[in-house]
């Protein structure tokens, strides 16, 4: 039997995106446009999601977390996207950056670093892309050189969420270059006050203006061999791992962002007048509003399904997660597209909040995988025939 129902959720979970609503519709929302505005990070997003403890909901109890499932972490995450995106990278990304931890790393690392992300001690990044290696990750050039205890770090990542936020890294990195991907990469922990660490400017970006993206540069640092996580030459796999269960929060992301988007399309068209009617009175329009809606509870049902093959480890996430991430956020783009059509030439401006949800949709199409990339993974998945059934 599924621990997850597959068509609705438990009273636990519903509880849970009710206490999530809360927050973000009490500490999060109002100052998502400004935070936009600013291109600052979401300080107050962020204060509110650790007190409530869903700042990195996914950390086990046992080292003092909350302890959520995987589906649990979703509601989290999508409730929190639609109202602000850039606050869900929050929990979204600290379980980025954590969970080659939570797979692979040693006892010792987990009561270290876990322990100090669920007291909220610092964040956690996730540092596998470079300038000449983004959807090609195994074309990485950052080396580690063992010396001794230590390992010696040198290289360039880009593309890194929260980067001088986060408190703690984790960094794929070559340690031996003529095995590649095939046991040629080792994962570590690196800590930002580790000598030698430094961040880039951030990048100026379409959406997602409240997460700061930048260069992470690491300039011979050392850091104990105690800090690599699971054996030398298994970073390339514990990377891959950790994307085909936080694909899943990314679809989250998306299901949030359409969903807040098309809540505000529908409030508007209630109210917006035109030609004597409310033009939610208009057949035409309520056939765009019907195809959001349909296609948003469509992304939604596929992403709580894959959250469940998460949780459980079933041999088809990878399929799973690439689908849900790849169908929520073509799903989210439209749907936001189309929000901003519904508002007319008022969504075309920044006192209203469509316009902001669609640039930030845009990035879920790209990050942890491009869209193309996620089809070349389902497509490998399905002719080597691992796929279940509903």
């Amino acid at each position: 039997m599924s621990e997850f129902p597959l068509y609705a959720l438990s009273e636990e979970h519903q509880a849970i995106r009710e206490a999530v609503r809360a927050v973000a519709d009490a500490k999060i929302a109002p100052f998502a446009a400004a935070v936009d505005e600013e291109a600052r990070y979401p300080h107050e997003a962020a204060e509110a999601l650790l007190a409530s403890d869903f700042h990195a909901p996914h950390v086990p109890e046992e080292y003092g977390g909350a302890g959520a499932d995987a589906l649990a972490t979703v509601l989290v995450i999508e409730e929190v996207a639609r109202a602000c995106v850039s606050s869900s990278l929050i929990p979204a990304v600290n379980k980025l950056g954590s969970l080659p931890v939570q797979i692979a790393g040693s006892e010792e690392l987990k009561q270290t670093y876990l322990t100090k992300l669920a007291k909220g001690e610092g964040g956690f990044s996730y540092c596998l892309s470079e300038p000449d290696a983004g959807s090609d990750a195994g074309g990485m050039k950052t080396r580690a050189v063992r010396d001794g205890d230590e390992w010696v770090i040198d290289g360039v990542k880009r593309w890194i969420t929260n980067a001088g936020e986060s408190e703690f890294y984790t960094v794929m990195a070559v340690t031996d270059a003529e095995k590649k991907t095939r046991g040629g990469i080792s994962a570590f922990v690196v800590e930002k006050s580790d000598e030698g660490v430094s961040f880039g400017a951030p990048e100026k970006k379409l959406g997602i203006k409240g997460s700061p993206t930048r260069e992470v540069y690491f300039d011979k640092v050392r850091i104990p061999a105690s800090r690599m996580i699971g054996e030398e030459g298994t970073g390339f796999t514990t990377a891959m791992q950790t994307l085909d269960h936080t694909r899943v929060t990314i679809a989250a992301q998306a299901v949030g962002v359409a969903q807040g988007a098309l809540d505000y399309a529908l409030g508007y068209a209630k109210e917006r007048r035109q030609f004597g009617k409310s033009i939610a009175d208009f057949q035409g329009l309520q056939f765009m509003l019907a195809d959001m809606g349909m296609k948003v509870e469509a992304a939604r049902q596929m992403t709580y399904a894959a959250a469940g093959r998460s949780e459980r480890g079933d041999d088809d996430l990878t399929f799973f997660g690439a689908a849900a991430k790849c169908f929520a956020s073509d799903v989210a783009m439209e749907v936001t597209v189309n929000a901003v059509q519904v508002l007319g030439g008022y969504g075309f401006t920044r006192d209203y909040p469509v316009e902001r949800m669609m640039r930030d949709a845009k990035i879920t199409q790209i990050y942890e995988g491009t869209n193309q990339v996620q089809r070349i993974v389902m497509a490998r998945q399905l002719l080597a025939g691992v796929q279940s059934e509903l």
